[in-house]
């Protein structure tokens, strides 16, 4: 075999979806599999759906998830420009020459015509494509059409009557009769190729080896398997991969959930954690690991082992996941991760030895980076909001009096450490002849507002005697 060559190529019509993701990552698990290389296209010629800023955010995206192409706007290549409104020129040379072999064909018909005639098409229960109006009209018409500046398309002429033959690694052999393919525009009338006829020139000149792409692309095949055998060029080798699925089946939706990456990253999730998660939609390592990182995912990684079957986005599965690798860092690791969200939060902390301790109590109670914040902001600010319910169902009439006991011996103490608080609360409540719960609610009360978190002893020594002290003083009056 060649040397592999694979491709992403997504258009900078918003953020980076998920399932665009789960592609990228696939492409990119099977070059680094092959010792191939990875390129990152940006498809960018339909300009009525190219959103500012897009293209920033698609690298930015990819990076952070961790997966760097070898080729690509920003960092060059033998085979660029990498951007597809870059490469007008290099189109419009393709078009000429399937408008010379009589494999393409100039149409002039307008929106309008070409709406009615799909509306006729529907409403007589024919096969909607277009009717080839155009392609009979001589060369003085057509010529005569151009001079007048009639606003026209080129139109790829699809052979007739003819089958053909798409071998897709994950779905076998696939057939298409030609009978119901319709005539594709190849030339907009803006100048700009469409999809179709940039993705296959640009595939070849690229030297794309194989094409890794989601299926909702493998109806459009056969129309590039034309191209390239139009053109005389070997077809690459196509691979469909499965579509990605809410949980009641349907295709995977903004309506339902998130959906861009940029959306879980900013919820605190791990790169890794979302890399992992989104590999085991449509793949499976051998031994059915769940945990892997990039270096296993590309040791096991075949497109064999891909489902044909759509895969569900379990978002308890990647929380599960986000988890383990949550755990799997060191404090000092999380203490990077957590700084700038700090920052952008706008949160100043007392040192950074303080953070470590606040993320060795939280470590195994959190699902996301953000959670070591949102789960106990007390650690973080002063207490704006106290769970209520939990002093209802915690105070009685004498637990004034037992926390300004309470706090009086923490005053007291010289060394307000773990094993100190904890002497106090239990040595009080024996003296009381109560349960130390009638203490340690009211406590967590008091110094979290919260009625869960973690073991509270550790949580006061990590807040310090003089904010403790302070937050009981507040509640007790």
């Amino acid at each position: 075999m060649d040397k592999v060559r694979v491709r992403f190529a997504p258009s900078p019509t918003g953020y980076l979806h998920v399932g665009g993701l789960r592609t990228a990552l696939y492409n990119y698990l099977f070059a680094k599999k092959n010792k191939g290389s990875f390129i990152l296209r940006i498809e960018d010629t339909d300009q009525t759906r190219f959103v500012p800023g897009a293209i920033e955010n698609l690298i930015q995206s990819i990076k952070w998830a961790g997966l760097y192409y070898d080729e690509g706007p920003d960092v060059g290549g033998n085979y660029g420009p990498y951007i597809q409104s870059q490469r007008l020129d290099i189109y419009k040379k393709y078009v000429d020459i399937l408008l010379k072999e009589k494999k393409a064909y100039h149409c002039f018909c307008s929106p309008e015509r070409l709406d009615e005639m799909r509306k006729r098409q529907q409403k007589s229960g024919s096969i909607v494509k277009y009717d080839r109006a155009c392609l009979s009209l001589s060369e003085k018409e057509i010529q005569r059409n151009i001079e007048n500046n009639i606003s026209h398309t080129v139109r790829l002429k699809i052979p007739d009557k003819t089958k053909i033959i798409v071998d897709d690694v994950i779905r076998g052999k696939v057939e298409f009769q030609t009978l119901i393919i319709d005539d594709q525009v190849l030339l907009k009338s803006d100048g700009y190729p469409t999809y179709h006829l940039a993705n296959v020139i640009d595939d070849h000149l690229m030297g794309i080896t194989h094409v890794i792409r989601g299926e909702e692309w493998l109806s459009s095949t056969p129309k590039h398997v034309v191209l390239y055998e139009y053109f005389g060029w070997e077809v690459p080798v196509f691979a469909h991969l499965p579509l990605l699925l809410n949980p009641d089946k349907s295709k995977l939706s903004k309506r339902q959930g998130d959906v861009a990456v940029e959306d879980y990253r900013d919820k605190g999730y791990l790169n890794e954690a979302l890399i992992n998660f989104i590999a085991l939609l449509g793949w499976s390592p051998y031994e059915n690991k769940e945990i892997l990182n990039l270096e296993q995912m590309i040791e096991e990684f075949s497109l064999e082992r891909v489902s044909k079957s759509g895969a569900v986005f379990n978002i308890e599965k990647l929380n599960w996941i986000n988890t383990q690798y949550i755990r799997m860092k060191s404090n000092e690791e999380l203490t990077e991760l957590l700084i700038p969200i700090l920052k952008k939060r706008e949160i100043n902390i007392p040192s950074v030895n303080y953070l470590h301790k606040v993320i060795e109590l939280l470590r195994e109670r959190v699902i996301t980076l953000q959670d070591f914040i949102d789960f106990a902001p007390y650690f973080y600010n002063e207490i704006e909001e106290y769970d209520e319910k939990y002093k209802q169902k915690h105070w009685s009439d004498k637990t004034n009096e037992f926390l300004l006991e309470v706090l009086n011996q923490f005053e007291k103490l010289e060394s307000f450490d773990k094993k100190s608080i904890e002497k106090v609360v239990r040595d009080y409540s024996a003296e009381l002849n109560i349960s130390p719960s009638k203490l340690i609610h009211p406590l967590r009360y008091s110094v979290t507002g919260k009625s869960v978190g973690p073991g509270l002893f550790e949580l006061i020594e990590v807040l310090g005697k003089e904010i403790v002290i302070n937050r009981i003083k507040k509640v007790v009056g």
